[in-house]
């Protein structure tokens, strides 16, 4: 492991096809306009579920690829949160013979590299890269694949201190869904940040976004404040755990900005159509033929900035303090 990926999980340590087979698929094809001369490349989109976060990555990568020149035909694909269907999905996508494949989550990116070897495969919202399998190493991945990833290096260590040093209760409330590697990385990381600050890691795990809400009612008595991270499962059932967070008056601090504007109160975070524009700008590159994908290195956010919810603050009952003015940008 390089030190870039140490220095990412461990400084931060150390962010749907067919809706099954058949009868149920559902394919979204749109062509984006370009000027690369005429030529329209079919490019595979695959999505574990449908949140915010992931949507606002997939129009950034869109806009890459468009300011870059190239003219594609996409095919989206949602997986429902299946990983069935997520890899019906890639081996679709092979079958039809795509130019290029966009992969949008973990699993996401998983299933495509299980079902190819020689389509290229660039991925975004991934937070390890290295922990999944998908590269050896992030500044020389190899193979037919590369992306940007949804964990910025200081993300974790910046809000974990931030509710040490500015909120009282050292039990901090964690769902996360135990079956997505992205997902038990970050737990990890958190936990250890979490004891090195004085905090404990309360968590609670889940399978499916409908078990998201139970999930939260039972850490209520048991919590001082939640932390919701960049688990695709848990984030695509976000207002669940908000509503709980307000009726109880717990802090709820999230892993992007979009979970902000959402409702969460506050994230150390960036915006996923900025990673998803990167990735955008990395497949333009391997279809014009000037890289392959495995010599483009794994990018992570640029970034980083504290952002406050205003009206979530209130309805948890949070007093904005005034020294949080001069570090914070506040939506509401």
């Amino acid at each position: 492991m390089n030190k870039w990926t140490k220095g990412w999980l461990i400084s931060g340590a150390a962010a749907m096809m067919l809706a099954g087979c058949g009868g149920g698929e559902e394919e979204t094809n749109e062509q984006s306009g370009g000027t690369d001369g005429g030529e329209t490349y079919n490019i595979g989109v695959t999505q574990i579920v449908e949140h915010p976060s992931l949507d606002n990555a997939y129009e950034g990568f869109k806009k890459g690829l468009e300011e870059a020149g190239i003219t594609a035909e996409y095919n989206e694909q949602i997986a429902q949160g299946d990983q069935n269907n997520n890899q019906t999905i890639a081996n679709n996508f092979v079958s039809d013979g795509v130019d290029l494949i966009f992969a949008n989550s973990t699993p996401s990116a998983t299933a495509a590299l299980n079902a190819t070897k020689d389509i290229p495969i660039v991925f975004t919202s991934v937070t390890d890269p290295v922990a999944a399998g998908l590269v050896k190493d992030t500044e020389k991945p190899g193979g037919n694949v590369t992306g940007t990833v949804d964990l910025h290096p200081d993300a974790i260590t910046n809000t974990v201190k931030f509710m040490a040093e500015q909120f009282e209760g050292k039990n901090v409330g964690v769902i996360y869904n135990a079956g997505e590697q992205n997902s038990v990385a970050q737990a990890e990381a958190v936990e250890k940040v979490l004891t090195d600050n004085g905090l404990k890691m309360v968590p609670v795990t889940v399978s499916t976004s409908s078990e998201v809400k139970q999930a939260a009612e039972s850490l209520i008595g048991k919590v001082d404040m939640f932390y919701i991270f960049t688990d695709n499962t848990v984030v695509s059932a976000l207002e669940s755990v908000i509503q709980v967070a307000n009726d109880e008056d717990l802090p709820l601090f999230v892993g992007e900005k979009d979970s902000v504007a959402r409702g969460g109160f506050a994230a150390y975070g960036f915006n996923y159509d900025d990673i998803g524009y990167e990735a955008g700008k990395m497949a333009a590159q391997i279809l014009k033929g000037e890289k392959e994908a495995g010599e483009l290195p794994v990018l992570p956010p640029q970034d980083l900035k504290l952002v406050i919810n205003e009206t979530a603050a209130k309805e948890m009952n949070i007093e904005i303090k005034e020294e949080w003015k001069e570090e914070a940008e506040f939506v509401k």
